[in-house]
Formats: C-alpha cells, sequence, structure tokens
C-alpha cells in the first residue's frame, strides 16, 4: 500500500514546516513540498492539518484482563486511535497483576490482535501489588518490559524502592512511582484545602505527594538509576522535580491533562465523575503544572485514561472509584488550557514520552525519509465538545461534557496503516 498526505504541515523535533509526504510498507519513503500523485497512491488531503509524529500515552488503564466491563484492550485501543495515539503503555494494576511474564504477554498479544495502536505492558514494581516483595525484574525485562510501576499505590517501603532502583539501574529500565504516603490519605475524598473544608469533607494534602518525591528523588541520587514520577499535581512536587533537573540527575515527570485543565472546586458538585488520584487540586497548582510543562521540568502529558462503569462512578464520592477518561480528549484539553506554541503541546504528547517508555526507535520519530509512519494528522484549530454516547471507551466518565476544546485528530497512522481516517476508527 502507498499512502500520500499532501499540502500538510509538517511539525516534529526538527521544526515547522510546509509538505508532503508518502508512505510505503510501514515507513516513510519520501518528503517534500510537492508530490505528485502516482497509480495506486491512497491520497490523503491534509491542507490546513498538521502531520506529528504519533502520540504515546505513558500512562493509559486498559482494565483487561480483570475489569472488562468498564474497558477492554480493542476498547481502550480504538479510543487511543481516535486520540492519535500509535502507542500506550498499559498500567499493571490489573487483575491478575501483570507482575509476571504470563500477564505481561497477555496483554501484548491482545493489543497485537486489536491492531489500532501499539500496546507495551508495564510491571508492576512488587508482587500483587502489594508492597512487600519485588517483582523479578529480570525475568519481566527479558520479555521486553521498561517501566515498573505500582501505580493506584506508592511503593510505602524505602529500603524496598532503594533495592528496586538499585536493580533498575542494572537492567536498564525505569521505575515510575505513583507518589502518595498512604498514612496521610486514608479516607481522603479530594485535596486538602478551602474547599474541602467548606464541603466537609475528609481531605488529601499536598504532603502525601511531595513527601514521596522528595523520598525518591534522593533515592535516585543515592543509587544513580532513573526515575519517573506519574501524574504530578502539585506546585511543590513540580518545584522538587525542577531543582532534582538542576543537579543533574536523571529523573522525569508526568501530567496529566486534567491537572492542567480542572481544580477541586468541581467537587463542590459532590459528582464523583471529578474524583481522581491525586486529586484535583487549587488553581495556584494548575498554574504550576502548565508552568512546568512549558519550560520542560514535566516532560509528558499522560492521560492516566482510567475507566469506570457508570454504576460505580454513581456512588457517594467517599465511596466511589477515582479516575476519569482521558485518551480521546488530551490533545483536545492541551491545546486548549496550555498557552504556548503548538511544538511544545506535540513534544509532550509524542517523542518526550516515547523516549521515556523507552520505545522511541519506532515511536515520536522524526518525519524524514526511512522513519516508521507512525503519525498523527490533526487539525489545531477545530474546537468540539465531547459527546459521551459517541466515545470509543466503554465507559463514559469524562469530565468534560460542555467544556470547549481544541485541536481535533482526524487521522492516525500506524505502521503506515490508518486506523483512524476522516475520525473514524477502521476497526
Amino acid at each position: 500500500m502507498s499512502l500520500l498526505i499532501t499540502g500538510a504541515t509538517l511539525l516534529d523535533q526538527n521544526g515547522r514546516r510546509g509538505g508532503a509526504l508518502r508512505i510505503e510498507d510501514g515507513a516513510i519513503t519520501e518528503v517534500g513540498e510537492n508530490l505528485e500523485s502516482i497509480d495506486g497512491d491512497d491520497l490523503i488531503d491534509a491542507s490546513g492539518l498538521v502531520v506529528s509524529p504519533g502520540f504515546v500515552d505513558l500512562h493509559t488503564h486498559l482494565r483487561e484482563p480483570g475489569r472488562e466491563e468498564a474497558e477492554t484492550i480493542e476498547t481502550g485501543s480504538r479510543a487511543a486511535a481516535l486520540g492519535g495515539y500509535t502507542a500506550v503503555v498499559a498500567m499493571p494494576n490489573t487483575d491478575p497483576t501483570q507482575d509476571c511474564v504470563s500477564v505481561v504477554e497477555f496483554v501484548r498479544r491482545q493489543g497485537q490482535a486489536a491492531g489500532l495502536c501499539d500496546v507495551h505492558p508495564s510491571a508492576s514494581i512488587t508482587v500483587g501489588r502489594a508492597g512487600t516483595q519485588l517483582t523479578p525484574f529480570a525475568e519481566l525485562a527479558a520479555a521486553g518490559v521498561k517501566l515498573f510501576t505500582d501505580d493506584g499505590n506508592g511503593v510505602q517501603d524505602p529500603l524496598l524502592m532503594r533495592r528496586a532502583f538499585e536493580y533498575a539501574l542494572g537492567l536498564d529500565v525505569t521505575m515510575a512511582q505513583h507518589c502518595e504516603v498512604e498514612r496521610l490519605t486514608g479516607g481522603a475524598v479530594m485535596h486538602e484545602g478551602d474547599c474541602c473544608s467548606h464541603l466537609g469533607l475528609p481531605g488529601w494534602p499536598s504532603l502525601a505527594e511531595e513527601l514521596m518525591v522528595h523520598r525518591d528523588i534522593e533515592l535516585v541520587r543515592l543509587t544513580g538509576a532513573p526515575a519517573h514520577f506519574l501524574h504530578l499535581s502539585t506546585s511543590r512536587s513540580v518545584e522538587l522535580v525542577r531543582m532534582a533537573k538542576a543537579d543533574g540527575l536523571p529523573v522525569t515527570a508526568e501530567a496529566t491533562p486534567h491537572h492542567i485543565s480542572l481544580t477541586d472546586e468541581l467537587l463542590r458538585s459532590y459528582s464523583a465523575i471529578y474524583k481522581v488520584n491525586p486529586p484535583l487540586r487549587t488553581m495556584d497548582d494548575v498554574e504550576a503544572v502548565r508552568e512546568g510543562l512549558l519550560d520542560g521540568t514535566i516532560d509528558a502529558l499522560a492521560t492516566d485514561h482510567a475507566p469506570h462503569v457508570s454504576e460505580s462512578k454513581e456512588q457517594p464520592l467517599d465511596q466511589a472509584p477515582p479516575g476519569m477518561l482521558g485518551l480521546e480528549t488530551a490533545l483536545g484539553v492541551a491545546i486548549a488550557h496550555l498557552d504556548t506554541d503548538l511544538a511544545t503541546v506535540v513534544g509532550a504528547l509524542s517523542w518526550k514520552p516515547a523516549a521515556i517508555a523507552g520505545i522511541g526507535d519506532a515511536h515520536g520519530r522524526p518525519i524524514e525519509a526511512g522513519e516508521p509512519a507512525n503519525l498523527t494528522v490533526f487539525d489545531p484549530t477545530e474546537e468540539w465538545e465531547v459527546v459521551p454516547a459517541r466515545l470509543a471507551s466503554k465507559s463514559r466518565n469524562t469530565p468534560y461534557v460542555g467544556v470547549p476544546l481544541r485541536g481535533k485528530v482526524k487521522h492516525t497512522i500506524l505502521n503506515g496503516v490508518p486506523t483512524v481516517k476522516d475520525g473514524v476508527a477502521q476497526k
């Protein structure tokens, strides 16, 4: 198959320019200002659109195995493709946990069968995510796992976390930490602050995140192993990472679309649609996280896509599970809420997370001849609103109903083949 994209604005880590590109056998074969169509070309007119390296999500909950009523690898992959993603890292808090090679391989096979985006399983740091015994890192690394995390829980034991970093150093893998000191968050419903006090709800202090960020930065300093901090949400967390990077430590960080666009004030509605982990914070925190993304302190925008069936989110606020959808809305939220150039947004969605995930050889690549054809084509100016019934996810727990978004994916190309064309999934 030969695919010709014409009239586009090409945007990658090498800059922005007008042009066209031809794709054959899964790779980009030609890039130029004007390319002539040949017999057999499948044509995409990208006039007014941007072509970028495909997006990569470092933080996707696909729920399978174990909670297929909320999401499956197929439905989550379809949502990812519609959001412009050519690769996602699947979080390990499944049932059974992704703590052994057999479960990791199951997730990978299901992703390959869906064929909508590359699914890269992460593995848990501890067996069953119980925080007491390390998983077999060497076996899992040999099976292709690059990122280890107990996401949903932070590893509470500092000695165990030190050992995890020490093992990681010898295996060329990265520990990704969910930063939460659980002794400070028991029973918490939302951010601990003025809104929480007014509503009379148990609060989740910023300190619970910041203490673990500080601890792991010092463990990185001690061991020399890399660390990735998941879904940072507070101004002090951002500053701690900024200082660690200034010291030359091998740390990276991500933020979510909801932590750059929503605040704890939304919990005044008592709607569990706004309940997440870590919680929505204050506007001061939102602005600090935005600034962290703009100055490079925070490397990546990761969705923390967390589907839940409707009945679970309709429970009282203190009983409902945390989490919200993110794959299909990430680009629209980012462009609408980050006052920056488009290259910064795309970098945080594409080549930067690809490097952290250890898949930068295939994803987030420059748009040049000879490179893999994993690409996203989007309209950066289109304004739209979410219609939950039209989402590809099996769940509907999106907080963006009625919220104006800007930037819409039109085509997603995986290994040279469109998985989304004209905004419609092809599988």
